[in-house]
């Protein structure tokens, strides 16, 4: 354990606070051990984290096992049960996602500096491996980092220095128990079979073949560092208000702008949940460079739009339907704004003037609807209103819920601030009615 001793020797200060993800499995107990050994030298805090996942019957000896340690070594140990997952079915990402909570509550709890956990360089090939074979970005083949950096802590894993044998090595030479989950050995998981198929070849080849992955992971963190760096230097210009600016994004290299949008799904990943693969990623490159609105479907609800010269990358909101009935003043979905004025002298689209008496009412306020027309003034027959919101270039998604005006018919009377209908009248002609609209960008 000379190497993550030496790399803990580097960042480890007196009275750190350290949480550790503790299975009780080889890896694990082989970590915990390794901190147990510093941590006179250092005054450190350690506090051991177990997760009862609730899917094998082993695991309560388990816990109980990783707490009689705790307890004989004097370490504080943290507990949880996870009862259940949703739909009654688990899943990796959502057990990692328990998991990685619980650690943040203990961090905050006890004002930890690190979270540790054991994965090891044997993890860190296979993961590159699968993310190879799988699809990935330059981020993603960086594998498994040595260290993250996080708000208010960093997770270390310092045992990526060795193998799953000189794991095994160190636990027999210290004299150290662990418990061995059975599930490790299965075929049924993608993991398992790189271990047991693809691993035992790499290590025939070279012994130690997991530093080479780690100085390779290494290398594509520091190209992956000084990407990160020129882009955080442009983006200001380039994303703004939540959308790209097209006209900006296309001047840069073309893998630039591949990464730069790689950039802001992953500021949204750390809100939201949001996979996307190589197929999305194109995708949304493709919509950059064809002249025309439209909207693709990404995944986990989430989509990609190009509004003229906006892209956008958003939780996908559906379609607002409603209808609501207009007296004298009523608020739509806390922008749009319509009231009765007595009295007005301005002539624009954002005022209309009606004779009751040319009206069915109520008169309602509605969002659009397929096939939409209206007798629009000053013009001979009708018009679509889509094409009104093109002609207007509204945003694609604001076209779902911009309100118009109807009467008790569903006869379109208004499109406030962009188009009147034949119902509008003049200032010096006969009228009874002023509507005034405002919406919360024109305020």
């Amino acid at each position: 354990m000379k190497e993550p001793i030496l790399f803990l020797n580097n960042i480890l200060k007196k009275d750190d606070v350290i949480v550790l993800g503790i299975s009780g499995g080889p890896d694990s107990m082989c970590l915990l051990h390794v901190i147990m050994s510093l941590k006179e030298k250092y005054n450190l805090k350690i506090i051991c984290a177990h997760i009862n996942h609730g899917l094998r019957t082993e695991s309560e000896e388990e816990k109980e096992f990783v707490e009689n340690y705790c307890k004989e070594n004097h370490i504080i140990f943290e507990y949880l049960k996870i009862d259940s997952y949703k739909n009654n079915k688990f899943s990796e990402e959502e057990g990692r996602e328990k998991r990685y909570n619980f650690f943040k509550d203990l961090i905050k709890k006890y004002k930890a500096n690190y979270l540790m956990t054991a994965h090891h360089g044997d993890d860190l090939i296979e993961s590159v491996l699968m993310r190879i074979v799988r699809g990935s970005n330059l981020s993603g083949f960086i594998g498994i980092p040595k260290i993250t950096k996080n708000r208010d802590y960093q997770t270390i894993r310092p045992l990526l220095y060795v193998n799953k044998n000189e794991i095994y090595e160190y636990l027999k030479n210290e004299f150290i128990d662990y418990v061995v989950d059975k599930s490790n050995e299965s075929d049924k998981y993608t993991r398992n079979r790189y271990r047991k198929h693809l691993l035992p070849f790499l290590k025939k080849e070279e012994n130690r073949v997991h530093l080479k992955f780690l100085n390779y992971s290494e290398e594509l963190e520091k190209y992956n560092e000084f990407i990160n760096k020129i882009i955080k230097e442009k983006i200001d210009n380039i994303y703004v208000d939540n959308r790209l600016l097209i006209n900006e994004l296309i001047k840069e290299d073309l893998f630039l702008q591949e990464k730069i949008i790689e950039y802001i799904i992953k500021n949204i990943q750390k809100k939201e949940k949001f996979n996307i693969n190589n197929k999305g990623l194109k995708s949304i490159l493709n919509l950059l460079n064809k002249n025309e609105n439209k909207t693709i479907n990404l995944s986990d609800s989430f989509i990609a739009r190009r509004s003229y010269n906006y892209l956008y990358i958003e939780k996908n909101k559906n379609s607002s339907t409603y209808k609501y009935e207009f007296k004298k003043r009523i608020k739509i979905l806390d922008k749009y704004y319509f009231e009765k004025v007595n009295d007005c002298n301005l002539k624009n689209n954002y005022i209309i003037r009606l004779n009751s008496n040319e009206l069915t009412f109520p008169l309602y306020i509605r969002c659009k609807r397929e096939g939409d027309k209206m007798h629009v003034k000053n013009l001979d027959g009708t018009k679509k209103i889509k094409e009104i919101f093109i002609d207007s270039k509204v945003d694609l998604m604001k076209r779902h819920e911009y309100p118009i005006l109807v009467d008790a018919n569903d006869n379109i009377i208004w499109v406030p601030g962009l188009k009147k209908s034949i119902f509008d009248k003049d200032i010096n002609e006969k009228y009874d009615i002023i509507i005034k609209y405002t919406e919360e960008n024109n305020e």
